[in-house]
């Protein structure tokens, strides 16, 4: 890919234009630095739908009817007593009506006791009549309340549904239109609603995705501190390993310029910064300190092999250039190109985070394998430290214990122990699971506000999460038909046995409703019409005394699409798969003569479509972004066998993180694919420095030993204090409030961890087993299985340079 003579003349070239490049770099950081700090911070629902799949399709053509999937659920509920109270009451009707004054609220979508929604269906002599059974006053003495509290068990529709078989609960949904809600408006709007009517009698329980996301931007703050804590983490741990602050301060410098451009520009795309992925943009922003720490560790060897001066500096800083170019742009490139294979996935979400990822990684190309050893070039070797704490004889005890395990006989059970790991964290990797792995929210803590609120409502009432599947023909008056409602009304007690959904509601539940009615109240009438014509002649009474859009949520205005709806306990990948599984069964054992069903709409619908595009395309990003590597390593070292060297590591740090993830029941859902993509890159990195410095130190002449002793020694110093750097920094976020962030600083760890040692251990057995030709050329003789004389001497030089 980059011949080495190509790359010497560009590394004196920019040593030579120095002082252009730092002004043109430092014109275009001031100017990306505007565009930076105006970036929004924010989540877009639309942005999480993947619109070319059918059933966001589907959910998209009839949200705004049958309930999207932006619907919030509050809960009001009473320890003593039941709601039937005039203090309970009021508040519930307060909060209703004040939910028309929220941002992008549907107002036809607001239900609860105090709306019109909600009303008593009675018969006389007269006929029949409709009236909203706490609209448009409260009751006025306990004889109403009475009243009240008497229609509402009266009514199936509303008696566990809307309001707790204890009595001691009631509910009100919301709906808002998806193209205008913004969550962090109408979180604070809703709260501030309910923070009035909160008191000490009553518990107001709030869910639904506004609210979740709401909370990942309340919970912004805290994330910015964490930035800012991480920094400073880092920057002590750079002081700490590196004792100078010219070591110190340029791969800061480094970090820094490339998160400026890769915010600046990502702006001028017209995308915005999506808060729950910022600990990957740490990350990102620490891979180019870890760029950077090679390139500073490279240019003191160099100047230490030659005179100290103000020339020296410039040859140093050039040689350093030109010998990191091809693994710090390798190791660059490959990180870029595994995150761009998550871009072919429809969810634009994921698209605009790569383009974001991708930009990002690319800027470390300038800020770091560039302009890191322009500034060096200016500087000159410290002649003392900025503190007495020296830690570097402890890393070189490391490293030197790598170096005795690689190059004995040690090194065959490092492939050995390598090759177990694999198989045992691959078997145990088909385990982790596709959505959410866990009952709540995957995002916040089992015990944060909003996943206690989950639990309690569901608790109480039949599910919080809803998915609707559309019956749907050509024909108008199809949902009257009686052939049709009889099957809807099968499916509604098939999808029931599934033990996750709480209940089902369709057109099939209101006209047996109205048919008892109808017949005084008697029970043996609860049933669907015989024909047509009496299903429809139901439906005309019922629509003749309500209001128009009463029947909006069951079919549209022609009948010829109704909804079933289906109520959900929780979110898991499981439970959702199970259901689409069991509606394709049923659909296809009671085909409808007329019309079908189309799959699915909803919160619960919308994940379905999500989760089915990652179970389908995870597998295929892996080995895509396994081909990128591949090719890259093939192009850059002109040989095939390069690429599948470099894949073990990849592929053992994979299988690790996974089955870790398995083990500790995080799914792999929309949040948490970036992660893995971008830990392809991550997992051969450390790698791609060890063995370029191999293959270096070979071509000066080194024997095969002495090359991996002082690859290890110098460029592995260099390894292991970003590793540590980057581990303990990262790990910073454990304390986080939002799980999803601490629990991604944890697989962030395992995956440095596990290519850290990959680079030290296991890269190096590997290359002094097998001897690859694109790293050791052609050889004649035999290696010898001890350590010779010259690593020994080298090891010294090396100790010698430590002590110093």
């Amino acid at each position: 890919m980059i011949e080495s003579g190509w790359v010497k003349k560009f590394a004196a070239f920019c040593i030579r234009r120095r002082i252009w490049i730092v002004s043109l770099l430092a014109i275009a950081t001031a100017v990306l630095t505007y565009f930076a700090v105006n970036i929004e911070v924010k989540t877009v629902f639309a942005d999480m739908l993947p619109s070319s799949h059918p059933y966001v399709k589907v959910h998209e053509r009839f949200k705004d009817t049958f309930g999207g999937s932006n619907i919030v659920t509050i809960m009001v509920e009473v320890e003593d007593g039941d709601i039937f109270q005039p203090a309970v009451l009021e508040k519930v009707r307060t909060l209703t009506l004040g939910l028309r004054t929220v941002s992008a609220v549907n107002p036809f979508q607001i239900i609860s006791l105090a709306s019109k929604k909600l009303k008593e269906i009675k018969s006389s002599t007269d006929g029949i009549e409709t009236k909203p059974l706490m609209w448009p006053d409260l009751p006025k003495d306990q004889q109403e309340i009475d009243a009240l509290r008497d229609a509402v068990l009266r009514n199936p529709l509303v008696y566990g549904s809307y309001v707790s078989s204890d009595l001691k609960a009631t509910l009100i949904t919301v709906d808002f239109y998806d193209r205008q809600v913004d969550y962090k408006t109408v979180f604070g709007e809703i709260n501030h609603l309910v923070d009035q009517v909160r008191d000490d009698k009553v518990k107001i329980r709030i869910v639904g995705d506004p609210i979740l996301y709401g909370w990942v931007n309340y919970f912004l703050p805290e994330t910015m501190h964490l930035v800012l804590a991480t920094l400073l983490l880092v920057v002590a741990l750079l002081f700490l390993f590196n004792r100078t602050w010219r070591n110190t301060l340029l791969p800061l410098i480094a970090g820094l310029v490339s998160a400026i451009w890769a915010l600046g520009v990502t702006k001028l795309f017209g995308i915005h910064f999506e808060p729950l992925v910022i600990v990957v943009a740490v990350l990102i922003s620490a891979r180019a300190v870890s760029h950077s720490v090679q390139i500073v560790n490279r240019f003191d060897e160099e100047v230490e092999a030659i005179e100290s001066g103000h020339e020296s500096s410039e040859t140093a800083a050039c040689r350093a250039l030109s010998d990191m170019f091809r693994p710090g742009m390798l190791g660059v490139i490959a990180d870029a190109g595994c995150m761009a294979v998550v871009a072919l996935s429809p969810i634009p979400l994921l698209q605009k985070l790569t383009v974001l990822s991708v930009v990002w990684v690319f800027t470390l190309s300038v800020s770091a394998v560039v302009l890191t050893p322009v500034l060096l070039s200016w500087g000159r070797h410290p002649k003392g430290f900025a503190h007495p704490l020296n830690v570097a004889p402890i890393l070189h005890a490391f490293l030197g214990l790598c170096a005795r395990i690689v190059t004995s006989r040690a090194r065959y059970g490092v492939l050995a122990a390598a090759a177990l790991i694999f198989v045992v964290s691959g078997l145990y990797a088909f385990k982790l699971k596709v959505g959410d792995a866990n009952p709540g929210s995957p995002i916040l803590w089992p015990d944060s506000a909003y996943n206690q609120d989950s639990a309690a409502i569901n608790s109480k009432f039949q599910g919080v999460d809803r998915m609707f599947v559309v019956v749907s023909g050509e024909n108008l008056g199809l949902l009257k038909k009686a052939e049709v409602m009889d099957n809807m009304n099968r499916f509604q007690r098939f999808m029931s046995a599934q033990p996750e959904i709480g209940a089902t509601l369709s057109v099939a539940d209101v006209v047996p409703a109205i048919n008892r009615i109808i017949h005084e109240g008697n029970p043996r009438y609860q049933e669907l019409g015989a024909t047509e014509t009496i299903n429809g002649s139901l439906m005309f009474l019922f629509e003749s005394v309500s209001e128009p859009g009463d029947l909006d949520r069951y079919v549209d205005n022609q009948y010829k699409n109704g909804a079933v709806t289906l109520f959900f306990r929780d979110r898991q990948g499981e439970t959702i798969r199970t259901a689409v599984a069991r509606i394709k069964e049923f659909v296809a054992k009671n085909p409808l003569a007329e019309g079908t069903y189309q799959l699915a709409g909803g919160v619960i619908g919308v994940m379905a479509a999500v989760n089915e595009i990652i179970l389908s395309g995870q597998i295929e990003a892996i080995a895509l972004a396994l081909v990128v590597l591949v090719l890259l390593c093939t192009l850059t070292y002109r040989s095939s066998v390069s690429g599948m060297v470099f894949m073990i590591p990849v592929i053992l740090s994979n299988t690790i993180t996974f089955s870790v993830m398995a083990w500790m029941g995080i799914g792999m859902n929309i949040n948490t694919v970036p992660v893995a993509a971008l830990g392809i890159g991550l997992g051969v990195d450390y790698s791609f420095y060890i063995a370029d410095r191999i293959k270096e130190e070979l071509a000066l002449g080194k024997d095969a030993l002495t090359a991996i002793t002082i690859a290890l020694h110098s460029t592995g110093t260099g390894v292991l204090v970003t590793a540590l750097v980057l581990i303990i920094s990262v790990m910073l976020w454990s304390v986080s409030s939002l799980r999803f962030q601490a629990e991604m600083a944890m697989l962030m760890s395992i995956w440095l961890a596990v290519s850290t040692l990959s680079a030290l251990l296991l890269m190096p057995s590997i290359l002094y087993v097998f001897q690859p030709e694109f790293v050791f050329g052609k050889k004649d003789g035999a290696m010898d299985n001890g350590v010779d004389a010259s690593a020994a001497r080298a090891l010294e030089r090396l100790d010698l340079g430590v002590a110093k």
